[in-house]
């Protein structure tokens, strides 16, 4: 970590996202100034954690930081976006923790030309929201895709960082990214839901004979659709084809569902061995 000597870290977002990546930081023992830029009470949640040292307005922290670390919502991200152009270090490394790319990235080229951008999405996240619950451990062990490998001393940084939170970091560009993740993430979300709401309306008394298998399968149902507005909005063809394959998969399991639980549960078993 010879890149900076200690370098200054603008957290734009301290949420569960945003605030775990500044306990990440202080658990991998990484020097460095962290600043939040947030809502009044977020950055009195981070600081109460630890995640942060202060807290300045975008265009304080825009000057001063080194990396910008995007942990809004996709919409916020995009709109801190077009904020940044006028006031931002020229020499820093924005990057960000958006759940779909290709609208953030193309933001990034758009708004952004002072200073060099690497879109990123660190695949972890609990069912509740808030700097209260975050964690130094959330990326350990988890996927951390980056969009490019800039040739940028904080790109360099940041590289190392994720290592040594423990996450995989994996090269994806946008569109590869928005595709995966439409199967991966946002299909089985959707999935999860549709499943509690048919419960909900067909058999709510279903719960007086739930098994843990119900409560797994709707687990994601818990999630809030406040943040899931702008992730469907943003991947929504990548997601349509998703849903399309599924419908599809289970129309057809009406007829013969022996072979979907052959393989089906050989990728289960995959899943668990990765």
């Amino acid at each position: 970590m010879n890149f900076y000597p200690k370098p200054k870290v603008a957290i734009v977002g301290v949420g569960l996202i945003g605030a775990s990546f500044g306990l990440a930081l202080r658990k991998a023992g990484i020097p460095c100034e962290i600043a939040g830029v947030s809502s009044g009470r977020s950055l009195e949640a981070g600081l109460a954690r630890g995640a942060i040292d202060r807290g300045m307005a975008l265009e304080e922290a825009a000057q001063w930081a080194d990396l910008l670390f995007l942990a809004q919502p996709i919409s916020g991200i995009i709109e801190t976006l077009r904020r940044l152009e006028s006031v931002v270090n020229p020499d820093a490394l924005v990057t960000d923790a958006g759940s779909t790319k290709r609208a953030i990235c193309e933001a990034a080229t758009k708004y952004l030309t002072r200073c060099a951008f690497l879109g990123g999405h660190p695949m972890a996240g609990k069912e509740s929201r808030g700097a209260e619950v975050a964690d130094g451990d959330l990326f350990r062990g988890r996927p951390w895709i980056l969009t490019g490998e800039p040739n940028h001393p904080m790109a360099r940084l940041l590289r190392d960082c994720i290592a040594r939170f423990g996450a995989r970091q994996i090269t994806l560009d946008a569109a590869e990214h928005d595709r995966l993740v439409a199967w991966s993430s946002h299909l089985p979300q959707l999935a999860s839901t549709a499943l509690a709401s048919v419960l909900h309306d067909g058999a709510p008394n279903a719960a007086l004979v739930a098994g843990p298998g119900l409560l797994d399968s709707t687990r994601l149902a818990m999630s809030s659709f406040d943040l899931w507005r702008d992730i469907l909005a943003t991947n929504r063809d990548e997601i349509d084809r998703a849903l399309d394959a599924l419908i599809e998969r289970l129309t057809a399991m009406r007829a013969d569902p022996e072979p979907d639980f052959q393989t089906g549960g050989d990728f289960a078993r995959s899943l668990r061995r990765a």
